[in-house]
């Protein structure tokens, strides 16, 4: 037996495992993090009949916070566009992701995110899933899009390449853990399923 990190056991636990895993550290993290009131300074205490910090001076209540993060997967045709970041292993591609900002629509997120990272205009956009994801405290919405127009151009500081991939020439991918890999195997699956059906009818 050995400590380690819940990075270094992404791929390693069963899906549940690491669902549990990710929950228990996301609500050790918060609770640690919250043993003084950010407003007022004072200590906070836990209470019973919810899961909540609340402080002793002002009454302001603390609860675990998520930060919800949307990812697209575009498509165009044959072909789906898949981006790679620094942190990456070498040779991976994955789909798009960003944050969602206060006031903003998970629609708007998408269409914002796709547009700074690599400059492509999107349409269509259709849910697919959600996981939680525990580096730190998030939320992964993921969704389907359609291409509609513009040139890929990465954002130098988050995105290190991005490219049109065709679905019978694939990069190296995510775990199959990850929702990113969920995804795309999904649009993958839709994908050759249209096309075999467009042999038949020929």
């Amino acid at each position: 037996m050995a400590w380690q990190g819940l990075r270094v056991l992404f791929s390693v636990l069963e899906d549940a495992h690491f669902a549990l895993a990710g929950r228990a550290v996301q609500l050790v993290d918060w609770d640690r993090n919250h043993q003084f009131c950010g407003r007022c300074g004072a200590p906070t205490e836990a209470k019973n009949d919810e899961r909540g910090r609340i402080c002793k001076a002002c009454r302001l209540t603390f609860y675990p916070k998520i930060a919800p993060a949307v990812m697209a997967l575009v498509r165009r045709g044959n072909e789906i566009l898949l981006g790679r970041s620094p942190h990456f292993p070498p040779g991976m591609y994955s789909a798009l992701a960003g944050f969602v900002e206060p006031g903003e629509t998970l629609e708007q997120c998408i269409a914002r995110e796709v547009l700074e990272e690599v400059g492509v205009h999107v349409t269509k956009v259709e849910y697919f899933a959600s996981q939680p994801w525990p580096f730190p405290n998030s939320l992964m919405i993921a969704f389907f899009c359609e291409y509609a127009g513009g040139e890929i151009a990465p954002q130098e500081t988050e995105i290190e390449a991005a490219e049109w991939f065709d679905i019978f020439q694939l990069p190296k991918l995510p775990s199959k853990i990850s929702i990113a890999r969920r995804l795309i195997d999904a649009a993958i699956e839709r994908m050759r399923g249209e096309a075999e059906g467009n042999v038949a009818r020929k």
